[in-house]
């Protein structure tokens, strides 16, 4: 069984939390098909190049067909002449978009949990607030327990504490409904307070 590392207020390891029992027993293809659409979503699908169509002048014919000596050429925008088309290039109109069903997605994220708890990186605490606001004392919590980054989920997220983490690169804070297996998979370390994970468990 999956246990999470729960913290007291000094971030001192004071306990366990047991994940569900099937979160260790979901297929990890789940957390794969999840986050391969997640990453595809992110695709910004700008790269675009002309086609024979789409470039402009090669109207005319540029030498007749015959008695020059020299190759047959029809328009002056073809892909084997410079300023011309680009052939077989990428296209705007692709779609990226790949289905994961409501279902998937919370096994991606059941799984996601477990094995963070399994590589004992998930932490549990009662509240997680950084009361002055300054990115100092949040870094702190960081450096403390040994991680070089994280992710840190809150019920509710207030103010002080999003000022505090938000202008660093190595920390994201997000509330219960943002969490997702991505955000979970790609940080080394999770910390999440007790009613965010409770409310996660309570759902599946």
């Amino acid at each position: 069984m999956s246990k999470a590392i729960v913290l007291n207020e000094k971030l001192e390891n004071s306990g366990e939390f047991a994940l569900p029992e099937k979160y260790e027993q979901v297929n990890p293809h789940n957390l794969y098909l999840y986050v391969k659409s997640y990453l595809a979503s992110l695709r910004a699908n700008t790269a675009h190049t002309k086609g024979r169509s789409d470039v402009s002048g090669g109207g005319k014919k540029p030498w007749r067909q015959k008695g020059r000596g020299g190759a047959r050429a029809g328009s002056t925008r073809t892909n084997v002449w410079v300023g011309g088309a680009v052939a077989f290039g990428p296209k705007n109109e692709r779609n990226y978009f790949q289905k994961v069903n409501k279902k998937q997605k919370r096994l991606a994220l059941e799984r996601a949990l477990a094995d963070k708890a399994n590589k004992n990186a998930l932490f549990v605490v009662d509240v997680l607030a950084i009361e002055s606001g300054k990115s100092k004392d949040a870094n702190a919590v960081i450096k403390k327990l040994g991680f070089k980054d994280a992710l840190i989920v809150k019920d509710v997220l207030d103010e002080k504490t999003f000022l505090a983490y938000r202008n660093l690169a190595n920390c994201y804070v997000v509330e219960t409904s943002e969490v997702n297996a991505y955000l979970v998979s790609v940080f080394n370390a999770v910390i999440i307070e007790k009613s965010a994970l409770e409310s996660i468990t309570k759902e599946g």
